[in-house]
């Protein structure tokens, strides 16, 4: 599946690509295609990959609570990704859940290798997804990280 990504910021293009790719693989059941765009992803820049995933899937936890996140829904979107994905690591995808919220302490925990946040990234956002299509959840995501940076 190739999408053309070419409104957006250069630097976000293959974020957007490769983390569209994943979530296709992820939901067609093709574990090589998967894989290569868990690589692709995990070759990026991690800076750029995480900030773009991780608003992501904040947008997307908001989204599925208006009315504010508890600690019980984190713990059952954890929970749900984990069941909902057998391959996902749960102490992964605590992690990116915990990043995309802003309330990770990133010097007393070590982020996961590249290729692991990847993966769980894609799990992750595949299941908060729930059928729904990534592009317009990518496009938002990138929307406010324009908006914050030009409001910086």
């Amino acid at each position: 599946m190739t999408e053309s990504w070419r409104d957006l910021p250069p630097p976000a293009r293959p974020v957007a690509a490769a983390g569209s790719a994943a979530v296709a693989a992820v939901r067609d059941g093709s574990a090589e295609e998967f894989d290569k765009a868990v690589s692709e992803l995990a070759a990026l820049d991690p800076a750029h990959t995480g900030l773009i995933l991780g608003t992501t899937v904040r947008l997307l936890l908001e989204d599925g609570h208006p009315d504010g996140l508890t600690a019980d829904d984190i713990r059952e979107a954890l929970a749900a990704c984990v069941r909902a994905h057998p391959d996902a690591h749960p102490q992964v995808v605590l992690w990116l859940l915990a990043g995309a919220l802003g309330v990770l302490d990133e010097e007393n925990s070590p982020a996961p290798a590249p290729e692991e946040l990847a993966r769980n990234a894609a799990l992750l956002i595949t299941d908060l997804l729930a059928g729904r299509e990534i592009r317009a959840w990518l496009t938002a995501a990138l929307t406010e990280i324009q908006h914050t940076q030009l409001n910086d």
